[in-house]
C-alpha cells in the first residue's frame, strides 16, 4: 500500500494542494501581462495601424480629477474615486462596501513607436479614452518597385 493517501477524489485534492500553494506564497499573476486582482481603473489596450488606444473603466470619477503623464514611455493615469455615500440617514453605518473609493494610479507601458506629442484624452460615460498616436517612422507604408 502506498504511503500517499489522496482520498476518493483525486483532483479535489489537487485543487486543494494548489489552493495551498497560493496562500502560502500570495497570489502571483499568472503571466507578465497579467495585474493583480481588483487593480483600478481596468484597462483595455488595443493597438491599430496608426494609435495605440488604451481604455479605463472609471466610472464615478470627477474627469478633472484625473491626471494623465506619459514619461520615458510609460502612460501614468492617476485619480481619486470618492466614496459614495449611502442616500439615507445620516446614522448609516456600511455593512457590506464592494465600490473601491481612494487614491489610484495605474501605469501602462507604451510600445517604442508611440509619439508622446501626439495624445488625446476624453472621458465619455464613465470611460476614459486615451489615444496615443504612432510615429510616422513606424506606421505602414507601401513602396514602389522601380
Amino acid at each position: 500500500m502506498s504511503d500517499l493517501y489522496f482520498g476518493t477524489d483525486l483532483f479535489a485534492e489537487l485543487d486543494r494542494l494548489q489552493r495551498q500553494m497560493s496562500g502560502a506564497f500570495g497570489s502571483f499573476p499568472s503571466s507578465i501581462r497579467s495585474n493583480r486582482f481588483g487593480a483600478f481603473p481596468a484597462l483595455n489596450v488595443g493597438i491599430t495601424d496608426d494609435a495605440i488606444q488604451i481604455v479605463a473603466f472609471a466610472p464615478g470619477i470627477d474627469p478633472s480629477k484625473l491626471e494623465l503623464s506619459i514619461d520615458k514611455g510609460l502612460l501614468t493615469i492617476a485619480g481619486e474615486r470618492e466614496a459614495a455615500r449611502p442616500a439615507s440617514e445620516e446614522g448609516t453605518r456600511a455593512y457590506a462596501q464592494e465600490r473601491f473609493a481612494g487614491k489610484f494610479r495605474r501605469v501602462v507601458e507604451l510600445p517604442q513607436q508611440a509619439d508622446p506629442d501626439n495624445v488625446q484624452a476624453r472621458y465619455v460615460d464613465g470611460t476614459l479614452l486615451i489615444t496615443v498616436g504612432k510615429r510616422e517612422s513606424s506606421k505602414p507604408r507601401a513602396i514602389t518597385v522601380q
